[in-house]
């Protein structure tokens, strides 16, 4: 098989909970790609947080706010923000039940509250930069939202559409952070879109991730391959299972596939 594209998760894919990444990493992303393999980061965060990865890594295709924004080398191929009367929703429950919450638009992070020791905790496990508070002003402009301080039997209080559903963020110490996910607009429907604009088949396809918010990503693709570290309902999407962020899993992945050495 002749593989064309790869997808990659971010947090807990690519970096370590340390923020850093192995160096067999940034080897294999090297090497598929000088065998003509196109990569994409495939994220929950907002795409103007992850520049200086994608520079470190030469990487200029991109899904971002989990699947509702993607380029494709600068060329935008998905723009999907929620409707705005959602969005009122969201906020509502949210300062109902005590929740904070963070909205990401196309350049922006805007937080329910910034001097919440739970949003000081989110914003440094993932080291993010572009923040400001949040106004009502910019809810059509909303591509992504994560709520933060969840009880375990409370993400089902964001699901009043069907067409929406929670899933919990995979990054240690913001466990009781959801990511609110569109049936129709995730990683998965995020890379189709990809695929056929770049003429590439699905079995042509690998992707690697962690967390919940990857599975439409990992059913997407020919060769779906779960971190060790992954969330223990992720691997049952996966093809694959590999080695965990801290043991060189993208490397060992892709070695699998006989694509590096």
């Amino acid at each position: 098989m002749t593989y064309k594209a790869l997808f990659l998760d971010i947090d807990g894919t690519i970096l370590k909970p340390d923020h850093t990444y192995t160096e067999s990493t940034k080897d294999a992303i090297s090497q598929v790609m000088d065998q003509g393999v196109e990569v994409f980061l495939a994220t929950g965060r907002p795409i103007h947080e992850i520049s200086e990865l994608a520079g470190e890594l030469s990487i200029d295709s991109f899904i971002g706010y989990n699947g509702a924004y993607a380029l494709y080398q600068r060329e935008n191929i998905v723009d999907e923000p929620i409707d705005s009367a959602v969005i009122d929703k969201f906020v509502e429950i949210a300062k109902e039940n005590n929740h904070e919450f963070v909205m990401y638009t196309n350049g922006k992070n805007y937080f329910s509250n910034l001097d919440s020791p739970t949003v000081t905790l989110f914003t440094e496990a993932f080291q993010m930069k572009h923040n400001e508070a949040y106004t009502p002003a910019i809810n059509h402009q909303i591509l992504g939202v994560t709520v933060m301080n969840v009880e375990p039997s409370q993400p089902s209080l964001y699901e009043f559409d069907p067409a929406f559903h929670l899933s919990q963020v995979n990054v240690e110490g913001v466990e009781n952070s959801y990511d609110i996910i569109r049936d129709t607009v995730n990683k998965g429907e995020a890379i189709t879109k990809l695929l056929q604009r770049i003429n590439v088949a699905k079995e042509e396809a690998i992707a690697f991730g962690d967390g919940m918010n990857d599975k439409e990503m990992l059913r997407a693709v020919g060769e779906g391959f779960a971190m060790a570290n992954a969330h223990p309902d992720l691997f049952q999407y996966a093809k694959h299972r590999t080695t965990s962020v801290t043991d060189s899993g993208i490397f060992n992945g892709l070695k699998e596939l006989g694509l590096v050495k």
